[in-house]
C-alpha cells in the first residue's frame, strides 16, 4: 500500500501541473518529461520486456544521428526528441584546450536545431521543425552534444529549451506557438549545455547556469510571457529542476554547488537553500515522503535528503534529514522506486540502494558485471530496474530487498540517453539509432 500511496500523491502533482491531453490521456501512462510521469525515473504503468537482443523483441529500430543526446519523452502516439544536425560535413573535429584546463569539440559549420516528432508504432517521422539555424558560440565536450535537453509535455504542446538557442514551444501537431529568447551561456570549460525544462501548472521553468550571470526562468506555457526571472550565484550546472507541491502550493528545487534552492512558482523567491552539495551538478534531484533528495558525485561525494515545509537557510539543520557522501552519482540522476533510492557511483557500473524514509542501506557497492562507464539514468517499471551503460549493455536488477540480476542485454549501439518506459514499450536512444523494444 505504501508504494500505491506515493504512486497516487505523485499522481495528484503531476495531474495538477499537466492535467488530461485533449484526447483525455493521463501523464502516467506516458512518459511526458525528462525523468518520467513521476518526475522521479519510474513508469507505474509500464511493463516492458526484460530481455531482448539485436534480433529478439525489437519492435523498430530508426537512425537518428544528430548532434545531441536529447532523451525521448513520448505522449500518445508520438515521440519527442531534439536533435542538432549540422548543415554540411565538418570533416573531423578537434579537440582543443581551454583556459579551464578542459577540452572541448569546436564545431565549424552551422547547425540546425530541430524539435523531432516520430510516429510511436513506426518509428517514421512525422514532422521536424527548425527552431534556429546557427553557428554555435562554443564547442561541447567529447561525450557531450549541442541538443542535450529533453522536451517536456502536458499532452497538448511540448516544449523544448535548447539554452542560448532559446525555448520554443509547439502543438503536438508541429505547429509553432511561441518562441523566447533566454541568454548566451559560456559553460564551463565548453563542455555544453543541457538542463532540460520543467512544467509546473501554467509556468515553463528554465535554468540557465553558467559561467557568467545565472538566471532561472519562468514563463506562461500557453504565451510564452516572461513571469518572473532571478540571478542564482551558481556557476554552471546541467540537472534539470524539480517541481513539489508543499501545502497546496507549488515549489521548484534547483540543484547548485552554492546552494539547493526552492523557488515559490508564482513569485520566483526563494523559499529556502540549502548548501552541502560537491561541484558538477548534473544529476537531477527527485522527492518522496515528504522529502527531496539531491545528489553529486564529481569532485566528492554527497547526497542530501531534505524535508519540504521549511524556509529560510537550512544548511547543517535538522531540515537534513539524512545524508551520504559515499557512492553517489555525477551524471546518472537517482531513481526512486517504492520505498528505495538508487544510485550510481560517480559514471561506474556500481548500484547502491538505500531506505528512502531514513538512508539505511539496503545493499551498497554492487558491480554491475559485464557494464563500463554510465552516463544514463536508470529507470523502474513493473518491479525492475533498467540501467544502461555507454557500450550497449542494459541490465535488469529486480526491485527487491537483496541485489538481483534478472538480465543483461546488450545491442550494437552506445548509450549515453535515458531508458524511456511507456506502457509495455522500452525506448533507447543510442549514438546511432532509436530502438523500440517490445514483446511482439
Amino acid at each position: 500500500m505504501r508504494d500505491r500511496g506515493q504512486a497516487l500523491v505523485f499522481g495528484l502533482l503531476i495531474a495538477a501541473m499537466t492535467g488530461l491531453s485533449a484526447h483525455g490521456e493521463s501523464a502516467a501512462g506516458n512518459w511526458p518529461a525528462w525523468r518520467g510521469p513521476m518526475a522521479n525515473g519510474v513508469a507505474p504503468q509500464g511493463n516492458p520486456p526484460v530481455t531482448w537482443s539485436e534480433s529478439k523483441h525489437i519492435k523498430w529500430k530508426v537512425d537518428v544521428r544528430s548532434s545531441g543526446d536529447s532523451t525521448p519523452i513520448v505522449w500518445g502516439k508520438k515521440i519527442f526528441i531534439q536533435t542538432a544536425v549540422a548543415t554540411r560535413d565538418e570533416g573531423e573535429l578537434k579537440d582543443e584546450s581551454t583556459p579551464q584546463g578542459g577540452f572541448t569539440q569546436t564545431p565549424t559549420v552551422p547547425y540546425r536545431f530541430n524539435v523531432l516528432c516520430l510516429n510511436r508504432e513506426t518509428g517514421a517521422v512525422l514532422w521536424e521543425r527548425t527552431v534556429r539555424e546557427e553557428s554555435p558560440h562554443e564547442g561541447h565536450h567529447p561525450t557531450n552534444g549541442l541538443a542535450s535537453f529533453s522536451p517536456v509535455t502536458d499532452g497538448a504542446y511540448v516544449w523544448a529549451n535548447f539554452g542560448s538557442r532559446g525555448l520554443h514551444c509547439f502543438d503536438l501537431d508541429g505547429v509553432h506557438q511561441w518562441s523566447a529568447d533566454l541568454m548566451r551561456m559560456e559553460t564551463f570549460s565548453a563542455f555544453g549545455e543541457g538542463s532540460s525544462p520543467a512544467l509546473v501548472g501554467d509556468a515553463v521553468i528554465v535554468v540557465a547556469d553558467h559561467e557568467g550571470v545565472s538566471k532561472i526562468f519562468a514563463f506562461d506555457k500557453r504565451s510564452g510571457e516572461l513571469l518572473w526571472e532571478k540571478e542564482r550565484d551558481e556557476q554552471s550546472t546541467w540537472a534539470t529542476p524539480l517541481a513539489v507541491e508543499v501545502g497546496g502550493a507549488f515549489q521548484v528545487v534547483t540543484s547548485g554547488i552554492t546552494f539547493i534552492r526552492s523557488y515559490d512558482v508564482k513569485t520566483g523567491d526563494t523559499v529556502w537553500q540549502c548548501s552541502g552539495l560537491t561541484s558538477g551538478c548534473v544529476a537531477s534531484p527527485v522527492s518522496g515522503f515528504g522529502k527531496v533528495y539531491c545528489a553529486t558525485g564529481h569532485k566528492g561525494y554527497a547526497l542530501l535528503a531534505i524535508e519540504l515545509g521549511h524556509t529560510g537557510d537550512l544548511t547543517d539543520s535538522s531540515a537534513v534529514a539524512w545524508r551520504l557522501n559515499r557512492g553517489t552519482p555525477y551524471v546518472p540522476s537517482p531513481l526512486l522506486y517504492g520505498d528505495k533510492i538508487y544510485l550510481l557511483q560517480r559514471t561506474q557500473a556500481i548500484l547502491s540502494c538505500y531506505r528512502a524514509k531514513n538512508g539505511e542501506p539496503v545493499f551498497e557497492g554492487q558491480k554491475l558485471e559485464g557494464m563500463k562507464n554510465v552516463y544514463a539514468s536508470p529507470v523502474g517499471a513493473a518491479g525492475r530496474i533498467y540501467i544502461s551503460d555507454r557500450e550497449g549493455t542494459t541490465t535488469v536488477v529486480r526491485l527487491s530487498e537483496t541485489f538481483e540480476v534478472m538480465a543483461v542485454n546488450s545491442l550494437d549501439d552506445e548509450f549515453d540517453t535515458s531508458p524511456v518506459i511507456a506502457g509495455d514499450e522500452l525506448y533507447l536512444r543510442g549514438k546511432s539509432h532509436l530502438y523500440c523494444i517490445a514483446r511482439p
